[in-house]
C-alpha cells in the first residue's frame, strides 16, 4: 500500500509528530508573542483532540513544545479542546465564532476553563493566517502554496458555514 493511502492511525506516529512540530515551530516564528497575554496560565498543559483524526495534540505554552499522542494513549493536560480537525484550525486563526461553537456543542472544552479564555485570548490578539504564516516554508513555491492554501480555507469555511 502506497504510504500516502495508509490511514493515519497504521503510521508510525514520529514523523507526524516531527511534521506538526516542524509547522508548530514556523507558526511561533512568525507570532513570537503568541502566549504572552495568558499570565499564569502560561504554565498549564492543553490537549487539542480532532474528532476526525486518530491523534491529540499535547501543547505546553511555557516552553513552548508540541507533541503528538495516539488517542487511547495516557496523557495529562490542565485544559483541552476536541472539535474536527478544520474547526480546530479556524479556532486558531480566529476565524468562527468559538462561544457559538462550544454552546451548539460543535467544540468540546475539558478541564480548566479559564486557562481555555486565556488562550482564546491570546490566540485573538495574534491574528495568526495559517496560509501566510506556514507557507513561507515552501521557499520558491511559497505564493503558490499560500493560494491554494488560501482557496482550500474559503472553501472548508463556505461549507462549515
Amino acid at each position: 500500500m502506497p504510504l500516502f493511502a495508509m490511514p493515519i492511525d497504521v503510521l508510525p506516529i514520529m514523523p507526524v509528530e516531527y511534521m506538526a512540530r516542524k509547522l508548530f515551530g514556523h507558526l511561533f516564528d512568525a507570532h513570537p508573542d503568541l502566549f504572552d497575554r495568558m499570565g499564569a496560565y502560561r504554565n498549564c498543559s492543553f490537549s487539542f483532540t480532532p474528532a476526525d483524526l486518530p491523534l491529540v495534540f499535547l501543547v505546553k505554552p511555557a516552553d513552548p513544545s508540541l507533541s503528538l499522542v495516539r488517542k487511547g494513549a495516557p496523557f495529562t493536560a490542565d485544559a483541552g479542546v476536541e472539535a474536527p480537525l478544520f474547526m480546530l484550525l479556524a479556532l486558531l486563526e480566529g476565524r468562527c465564532d468559538a462561544d457559538a461553537l462550544f454552546f451548539s456543542r460543535d467544540v468540546q472544552v475539558s478541564g480548566d476553563m479559564e486557562a481555555v479564555l486565556a488562550l482564546r485570548n491570546a490566540l485573538d490578539d495574534c491574528d495568526i493566517d495559517l496560509p501566510k504564516d506556514l507557507s513561507r516554508i515552501g521557499g520558491l513555491a511559497a505564493p503558490l502554496f499560500e493560494q491554494l492554501a488560501t482557496v482550500i480555507r474559503r472553501r472548508a469555511l463556505k461549507e462549515m458555514a
